[in-house]
């Protein structure tokens, strides 16, 4: 029997010359494997091919993680085992690496196995006499370091996190924002109540009492400023007409310094939530294209955030995407014996806000169905694109048409085939482009060479400053 051990620093084949098999779980045989002298019977070095540099150790780790063999591993074994399999086992840890190299060689995997192999990485450093303790230190140093580094950059979902924060944020603002906004209405009402009615947006409510402060103080010179805030002739006209005649209490100086400060304080979260939501949508369209052209960047990164990451979204049957955020009403629901509920998150979207009341169930079903789709595309395909999303939305439309009108709508299939079709032609059309931008580029090159030679060429300064102009030309010709 053969084991293999990949290690940070090349491959090893050991052989096993003999080991307890029946009492191998008991204390003690597992307690002689920690032992070298009599490990050392156990098993032997048989053959040792180290990695050449860094990269090579970094590229037959992450082949050995994936499961699959690489030709320098196959090379290996082919030379130092036997060529009958009747004649050998191979005993090799990872059973996916054992499937994948089973048709070649005769593998065997099991607990004898992972007990034989950890003594052999306990004592590696002995068994292999041309390897020092410090040098195989430093290459698992170096190994786990580039390992871990490669997996963070090679990571599909590592730009799903940043829209977690993001939406977790933008929750917290939209909280802060609205119990703020209240406190400066309720507070500046004490003083202007009637604006209260006439400036409904907390946002133009902020801004205005900005401007106006105390009504005593306001003056013509502000009526510029005024009606920026409003960003209405109208609602400006409604304010100056009812600081004339309102009803409200006096207010001293360095109250209304508070309540400045605080509209200002509303005023910069509003300024902070805007701009957290346009990063939000260009990073939606980033990782997860075709979930946000369906449903929109909001529910797109709140289901995002709720599963955890793309991945774990994209795992999601869509009967769990259907019902995702509404776990306790789905639990009460199975602890009473009644109803479950029929949307989750997915409730936000506007196709089921359009739908009818009897409808809404099959629809958020559809939904949650076309989602995953939309989910499975962005975390799987190589290149973003949001041809799909398009397409699952006109069929969401068609399936609303159909539960209205009752027109047959397209079946998955042709949709789909049109789509593939669809993105065919804008990657030809991208290709084209690029060669033709390419090409221009080769052009201008070709142009700046010519002239630079010209400029070599032994002339008078009066032919010199000749062909300046024509040069000029040139260059906005090519440009």
């Amino acid at each position: 029997m053969y084991l293999l051990y990949e290690s940070a620093a090349g491959y090893a084949l050991f052989l096993k010359k003999e080991a307890e098999e029946v009492a191998e779980t008991e204390e003690e045989v597992q307690a002689s494997i920690t032992d070298y002298k009599k490990f050392s019977k156990t098993c032997s070095l048989h053959a040792w091919t180290p990695f050449t540099n860094a990269e090579e150790a970094l590229e037959q780790v992450n082949a050995v993680s994936a499961g699959t063999p690489t030709e320098s591993l196959l090379s290996f074994l082919e030379m130092n085992l036997p060529k009958s399999k009747k004649k050998y086992q191979l005993g090799v840890y990872d059973p996916e690496l054992g499937k994948a190299i089973a048709e070649t060689f005769s593998i065997t995997h099991g607990q004898n196995v992972r007990e034989l192999l950890r003594g052999c990485r306990l004592h590696f450093g002995k068994l292999v006499k041309d390897l020092s303790e410090v040098d195989l230190d430093k290459a698992r140093l170096g190994l786990g370091h580039a390992f871990s580094r490669n997996r963070m950059q090679l990571d599909p979902n590592r730009q799903d996190k940043p829209i977690i924060n993001c939406i977790a944020l933008l929750d917290g603002l939209d909280k802060n924002i609205n119990t703020f906004a209240m406190r400066v209405r309720e507070w500046y009402a004490w003083h202007f109540p009637e604006m209260t009615k006439i400036c409904t947006d907390n946002i133009v409510f902020a801004k205005v009492a900005r401007v106006i402060r105390v009504r005593d103080s306001y003056t013509e010179e502000k009526a510029d400023d005024l009606l920026e805030a409003c960003g209405s002739e109208e609602v400006c006209a409604e304010i100056t007409k009812a600081m004339k005649m309102s009803m409200g209490q006096d207010i001293v100086e360095m109250d209304m310094s508070n309540i400045d400060h605080f509209a200002d304080q509303v005023i910069k979260l509003a300024m902070m939530r805007k701009t957290l939501h346009e990063y939000l949508r260009n990073k939606m369209d980033l990782v997860a294209p075709n979930l946000s052209t369906l449903v929109g960047e909001i529910i797109g990164a709140r289901l995002i955030s709720h599963a955890g990451s793309l991945t774990n979204l994209a795992k999601y049957p869509a009967s769990t995407v259907q019902i995702l955020g509404a776990e306790k009403a789905l639990f009460r629901a199975l602890k009473t014996k009644g109803n479950t509920p029929k949307y989750g998150l997915i409730f936000h979207s506007t196709f089921i806000g359009r739908a009818q009341q009897k409808n809404k169930g099959r629809i958020s079903r559809y939904l949650a169905n076309k989602c995953s789709m939309a989910s499975r595309i962005d975390c799987f395909s190589e290149q973003a694109t949001t041809v799909f999303g398009e397409k699952l939305r006109d069929q969401v439309e068609e399936r609303l048409a159909f539960l209205t009108e009752g027109t047959t709508p397209r079946k998955n299939l042709e949709v789909m085939q049109e789509a593939i079709k669809e993105v065919a032609k804008r990657r030809k059309k991208k290709k084209k482009a690029k060669a033709a931008g390419e090409a221009e580029g080769e052009g201008e090159a070709v142009s700046e060479g010519v002239v630079k030679k010209k400029k070599k060429k032994a002339a008078p300064v009066e032919e010199e400053e000749a062909e300046e102009p024509p040069k000029k030309k040139k260059k906005k010709a090519a440009e």
